[in-house]
């Protein structure tokens, strides 16, 4: 299977309203300079064996977990990934999708079968060629369109990076994710692991941006989450 890892213990934070265990499968398609997961961008690597993830969901659900997030990477990337949230759900846990909307195809296989999914909207599109190295900002907003429609519950989320989500940059990404159910917003946390070494320096977005963010974008979608502020 392509579950690359999993974090040890469950996190509280990661799937909304839920005590969950985080999956990740290996492999992107973005090259975003910023990734807290720098060790699963770039090329596919082994999976666990069904053997060993039938072990840490048995664990898992002994632990009290109601839930499971599949993450990367880009899951989506993985021809499996139905497979796998198949699997996850007969163990009785609901399925919560990270994704960068990339690959509307699979994203289209999945959305009858998870419970959440939280779409990145890295920036505004005239960014994405640049920022995140994917340039058919279609296929972006063909997974926007389905996520609305078909998701039965999701978010879309940005990381803020002050100097780069610029008050311009931020009304792009206004009239993207404009009417949609849920849009979180999330502070950008530098480290010395960053792929992208201009990154590493950069400032910890404070909570007055965050909080001046959260009035700006106010309406465009029916609940404004902050984290990190």
């Amino acid at each position: 299977m392509s579950i690359y890892a999993y974090l040890e213990k469950p996190s509280m934070v990661d799937y909304p309203k839920h005590f969950a265990a985080v999956f990740f499968i290996s492999g992107c398609n973005f090259t975003c300079g910023f990734c807290h997961n720098a060790t699963l961008m770039g090329k596919k690597q082994a999976g666990l064996s069904q053997e060993k993830l039938e072990a840490a969901c048995a664990k898992f659900k002994s632990n009290w977990v109601n839930g499971v997030v599949i993450t990367g990477g880009e899951p989506t990337l993985a021809d499996d990934l139905p497979e796998l949230i198949r699997f996850f759900k007969s163990y009785g846990f609901a399925v919560k999708l990270d994704t960068n909307g990339s690959n509307p195809r699979k994203l289209a296989e999945c959305l009858p079968l998870v419970d959440y999914v939280a779409m990145d909207i890295k920036a505004g599109f005239s960014l994405y060629p640049e920022f995140v190295g994917f340039p058919d900002i279609g296929k972006i907003q063909q997974s926007i369109d389905l996520v609305r429609a078909q998701a039965k519950d999701y978010e879309f989320r940005t990381t803020v990076i002050e100097g780069i989500h610029t008050d311009t940059q931020m009304e792009e990404v206004r009239q993207i994710v404009e009417g949609s159910r849920r849009y979180a917003m999330q502070a950008f946390i530098p480290r010395d692991e960053l792929p992208g070494k201009k990154y590493r320096t950069l400032p910890r977005t404070t909570a007055a941006r965050l909080q001046a963010l959260e009035k700006r974008m106010a309406g465009c979608a029916d609940e404004i989450l902050l984290r990190g502020a």
